[in-house]
């Protein structure tokens, strides 16, 4: 029940989990999702070859997605604070987009920041708590987007950004700048004249073919770890811990969370549902998993290109794409296993409309 979000423990776990992710950074912030994604699932994988009676500890869902370091608390009150931040003038970097798209950065001790990043980790608790009980999609993902969408309101960033054709990246490729090509009305509150006039996300990672690539391969690293193991979240904890690199200024490291969970929610679709791998096994060959997780993993590639370049090229703020893609694949997968093309994989939440 959502009057049980309500409870003043985890209202103030998720403000706790927003400071946090505005004091160490959102990416930093998200790369310890990862860590507990994979140490979480590879516990609950051996605790039930060793125990499978056992009471069952989810270390996913309570911790790695729970109200203090899950990405819709501690990525999205990153994201906010940092936004805020640029806002108020408080930082000064070269960063080459807006200071507010800095978010692989901690914002310090300043109070009023890590009270907004505060506030909207609180958001991200309600927004993923609401959503889970109305919408057939991941809660998480949805939280954090529809938090990017609301502190891009609340701090009067655009919506969407300045641009004109949304998916023409051709601007960045030919190095113009945004006071070159708006006369300088869409450079309001930008760090730097010479501010690029398209953002691409990742400006090593845009590119459909190379995109189409990344998904089919991560899809199919995905579908085989969800067959190997039943874990729908495995193969997403390893992407983000990659994560870590990006982070530490390695030079062009893919992002890749996007693909690999649809391939894992495909995939124990596929099967049935199934919760075991010995059950998986015997519902879907290997060959199968992977080549289904290679075609969610280009759906989610290409969904999270397209997001980055309507929700975050053109405008001022972080606004995650993978979190956009993993909302439309998700609730992909819902309506198809609700038309029964796909059995509904018990980690999605399933609104009593949708039969």
């Amino acid at each position: 029940m959502f009057s049980d979000a309500l409870a003043l423990e985890l209202l103030l776990a998720a403000f706790a989990g927003g400071v946090f992710g505005a004091a160490v950074g959102a990416l930093p912030a998200f790369t310890l999702t990862g860590v507990l994604v994979v140490v979480g699932e590879l516990y609950a994988l051996a605790r039930e070859s060793v125990a499978p009676s056992a009471p069952e500890l989810v270390l996913t869902g309570s911790v790695a997605f729970g109200p203090v370091f899950g990405p819709h608390v501690s990525f999205g009150g990153g994201a906010a604070a940092v936004a805020y931040a640029a806002k108020r003038g408080y930082l000064d970097t070269d960063f080459d987009y807006h200071d507010a798209k800095e978010v692989t950065r901690g914002l310090g001790t300043r109070v009023d920041v890590l009270l907004v990043g505060g506030a909207f980790g609180v958001l991200g608790h309600l927004l993923k708590t609401g959503s889970a009980l109305v919408l057939p999609l991941d809660p998480v993902a949805f939280g954090v987007v529809a938090s990017a969408l609301v502190h891009r309101l609340v701090f009067g960033y655009s919506l969407l950004g300045a641009g004109r054709d949304f998916l023409d990246m051709g601007p960045f490729e030919r190095e113009e700048s945004r006071l070159a090509t708006d006369g300088g009305a869409a450079n309001t509150g930008a760090d730097s004249p010479d501010r690029p006039a398209v953002e691409p996300w990742l400006p090593y990672q845009y590119r459909w073919p190379g995109v189409a690539a990344l998904g089919l391969a991560f899809g199919a690293v995905g579908g085989y770890l969800t067959h190997l193991t039943a874990s729908v979240f495995l193969g997403f904890g390893v992407s983000v811990v990659l994560l870590v690199y990006v982070v530490a200024g390695v030079a062009e490291i893919p992002v890749t969370h996007h693909m690999t969970l649809p391939a894992g929610f495909a995939v124990v679709g596929a099967a049935g549902g199934a919760e075991t791998p010995a059950a998986l096994a015997v519902a879907l060959p290997l060959l199968h998993a992977v080549a289904i997780g290679a075609v969610a993993g280009l759906a989610g590639a290409l969904v999270g290109e397209f997001a980055q370049r309507l929700l975050y090229a053109h405008a001022d703020t972080h606004l995650d794409p993978p979190a956009a893609s993993i909302v439309v694949t998700t609730l992909v997968v819902s309506l198809l296993a609700a038309t029964g093309l796909l059995a509904d994989p018990a980690a999605l939440p399933s609104p009593g409309w949708l039969g």
